[in-house]
């Protein structure tokens, strides 16, 4: 059983709701998981602030989001509401200059800055950059002030094609 727990673990990080919501769909009784998933918390393989901390930082280098679309991501793999504040909290950006949504969001805009330059009209390109943060849970206020002056300047830093 606890073979199982480690395997699990192998491959990437889980919570520890992941790990015991695993554990039971693959038909083990509840009180052995309840075991492996304690002795897994003593030996340190499991750590749901460490989870949390990989999570957002694999999120904010690979697939840029908002605060409020992470912490929707964490809540679904059973991570607690404190442990989330605290490692949001936390979250800063990698140069230091902005807020951590700030630079998310202008991060994802970057990615997408050929499509967002393919629209001419430039109040259509504001409006596609603003739905393309909002859908990425970014707050309605970095959203609106972010598109607005992103989506104006990829247009003069994106080459033709």
């Amino acid at each position: 059983m606890l073979g199982a727990g480690v395997r699990l673990l192998e491959s990437r990080p889980r919570s520890v709701a992941d790990v015991r919501r695993r554990l039971r769909f693959a038909g083990y009784p509840g009180a052995l998981v309840d075991g492996a998933v304690e002795r897994l918390l003593e030996l340190g393989f499991l750590d749901d602030e460490a989870f949390a901390r990989s999570w957002v930082e694999s999120r904010d280098r690979a697939r840029p989001r908002g605060e409020r679309a992470l912490r929707s991501e964490l809540l679904a793999h059973g991570v607690d509401r404190a442990t989330i504040d605290a490692v949001l909290a936390d979250r800063e950006p990698p140069d230091g200059s902005g807020t951590a949504d700030t630079v998310a969001a202008e991060a994802l805009l970057a990615r997408h800055a050929r499509a967002l330059a393919r629209v001419a009209d430039p109040r259509a390109r504001r409006q596609r950059a603003y739905a393309l943060l909002a859908r990425n849970g970014f707050d309605p206020d970095v959203a609106s002030r972010i598109s607005r002056t992103v989506a104006i300047e990829i247009v003069t830093d994106v080459p033709p094609e």
